[in-house]
């Protein structure tokens, strides 16, 4: 088990919790995926998996240690925080960007060694992307840069991936070819947790879900027992049909009395 979050209550005015009493598990090889409607908290929860907020209640445990007793090079050595939107400061090239993701390993008053340099050429070449390496960030598409940034995150060598909302501003393409590295990671070994708008798509990748519901609380299984046609309802507050398509077997979501939604 790489991470362990028992009763995560966070709060930011006092008396008005966000969430409360999450816990969930993520194991090597296992996506959990949360689905919540906007506002519900999922980004701060995974701030707080990541180490970057303090939950007001509850613990988390990484590689079986409380996350309050890892430093945080310890914390990056294990888990890699892909955010919704990165918006550089300064134009670097892709080699430059993604080499720092090697900074767990690397001393205050060191550089990159070439192997690290060696290993980003390796990491960008395994996500189909090494034709990039000299190219600045910045001038990046966003599906391109979306594919550096975990490039940047794979270079950390983490046991886990927590993506926010990784389809975010990409065309359809791209999403689907997103989902598709997700399950790949996975198959590799990688814990991944991520969020998402789109209930489509955590059917797609068909791992575990947690379901962030209105009042702050996390209902979490497997997506065939959990993502049901009451459950989407309550969540989005519209109503919804589960379809099975046997073409392709598996279910979709999809809108009832679409003309009739204002």
């Amino acid at each position: 088990m790489i991470l362990e979050a028992n009763n995560l209550s966070f709060s930011y005015e006092k008396g008005m919790p966000l969430f409360k009493n999450v816990s969930f598990t993520v194991e090597k090889g296992e996506i959990f995926s949360i689905l919540g409607a906007n506002g519900a908290g999922k980004t701060t929860l995974l701030n707080c998996v990541a180490g970057l907020l303090l939950p007001e209640k509850g613990n988390i445990f990484v590689a079986g240690k409380d996350i309050k007793e890892h430093t945080p090079k310890e914390i990056a050595k294990t888990i890699a925080y892909v955010p919704q939107l990165h918006t550089p400061t300064f134009a670097y090239t892709v080699r430059e960007f993604v080499v720092m993701g090697c900074a767990p390993y690397i001393g205050a008053f060191q550089q990159p060694k070439d192997t690290d340099y060696d290993f980003v050429n390796e990491t960008l070449s395994e996500l189909g992307v090494l034709h990039l390496v000299d190219r600045t960030y910045t001038d990046l598409s966003g599906g391109e840069r979306q594919l550096v940034t975990i490039a940047r995150a794979l270079v950390q060598r983490p046991d886990m991936l927590i993506l926010d909302e990784p389809t975010n501003h990409l065309d359809y393409g791209n999403q689907l070819r997103t989902l598709m590295l997700v399950k790949k990671l996975a198959n590799n070994g990688f814990g991944i947790i991520l969020t998402s708008h789109t209930p489509d798509y955590v059917l797609l990748l068909n791992g575990k879900v947690g379901i962030l519901n209105r009042k702050g609380e996390l209902l979490v299984g497997d997506t065939c027992k959990i993502m049901t046609q009451k459950t989407l309802e309550d969540l989005y507050q519209i109503e919804l049909n589960m379809v099975y398509i046997e073409e392709v077997n598996r279910s979709v979501c999809v809108p009832r009395n679409f003309d009739k939604i204002i």
